[in-house]
């Protein structure tokens, strides 16, 4: 078992590149890493890894171990799938990357439930709006809210992150209620810093044409609550994801505006590592928020 951990510590100082970021993915101290290292490279009479006070480097012979030892790992996940109690529970540590409006909203609680239903599993969920390096910063599973590029990555859709135009009625009743896009020129909107560009928001008419509308604005804002909370105040118009405002348009508290007109919308996707082996319980987890994320 030492083996195992002593291995596992290894790779994760391999992939994350340094003994200190390897420690705070472990949440371990950089002294324990540092001894388990030495261990390993006790144990099998190999000098892995090139250390000095400022960088550390793989040796030729590291480079090797890592992709053995990487798949030795994988393999000993198989056989815990395989041979787990009753077959069938899943087990094991998860660390998962979601975006933080959709975090907040959807997220936290969907894997909060999944670990009741599933307490053998540990989780971590990481809210940050950049997109995380998962293999350096040893995450199991990302949940992205964009077209993706091509990567080595596997990647899959598990739902759609919809947007929607509203004002506080305050706003609407000061200011009048916009009945086409390009009228929002002449409104004060609440820009998302977000967004590319930032000062067009995207249109569908019922005809299938597509507008981009300039918009004005003397506010902008990176951070989904905060843009919320400003539409709230009666700050302006605000182009907000759906899962945001919900709430608020349900209670009245924000009003829809531009109904007819179809909005912008991003696919959601579940990405994690391309590997021969996924875990049973990373397929678990990204079918219950896919599950989730159809309600």
């Amino acid at each position: 078992m030492n083996d195992l951990t002593n291995l596992k510590t290894f790779v994760a100082v391999a992939t994350s590149g340094s003994f200190a970021k390897a420690a705070t993915r472990l949440n371990l101290s950089p002294a324990m890493v540092g001894r388990r290292i030495q261990a390993l490279e006790t144990d099998y009479g190999v000098k892995l890894i090139e250390r000095t006070t400022r960088t550390q480097r793989l040796t030729e012979t590291g480079v090797r171990f890592l992709e053995r030892a990487s798949r030795v790992i994988d393999e000993l996940e198989q056989l815990n799938d395989i041979a787990g109690p009753q077959n069938h529970e899943i087990s094991g540590h998860l660390r998962i990357s979601g975006p933080t409006t959709l975090g907040v909203k959807r997220l936290a609680s969907s894997i909060a439930r999944f670990a009741n239903q599933h307490p053998a599993v540990s989780l971590e969920l990481s809210l940050t709006d950049r997109n995380v390096d998962m293999i350096s910063e040893g995450y199991d599973l990302a949940i992205r809210v964009a077209h993706l590029r091509p990567s080595s990555l596997i990647a899959r859709k598990i739902g759609t992150y919809r947007f929607v135009c509203c004002a506080s009625p305050g706003y609407l009743d000061r200011n009048g209620v916009p009945t086409h896009p390009e009228q929002l020129e002449q409104h004060r909107c609440i820009l998302s810093l977000n967004l590319v560009p930032r000062d067009q928001w995207h249109f569908e008419g019922q005809d299938g044409r597509m507008l981009a509308a300039k918009i004005s604005s003397n506010i902008g804002i990176d951070n989904g609550e905060a843009m919320r909370v400003a539409a709230l105040e009666g700050a302006g118009i605000v182009y907000a994801p759906e899962v945001l405002v919900e709430e608020d348009l349900a209670a009245g508290r924000l009003t829809e505006v531009l109904a007819d007109w179809g909005k912008h919308s991003l696919p959601i996707h579940a990405v994690h590592p391309s590997r021969q082996f996924v875990p049973k319980r990373v397929k678990a987890v990204i079918d219950w928020i896919a599950g989730d994320l159809r309600r």
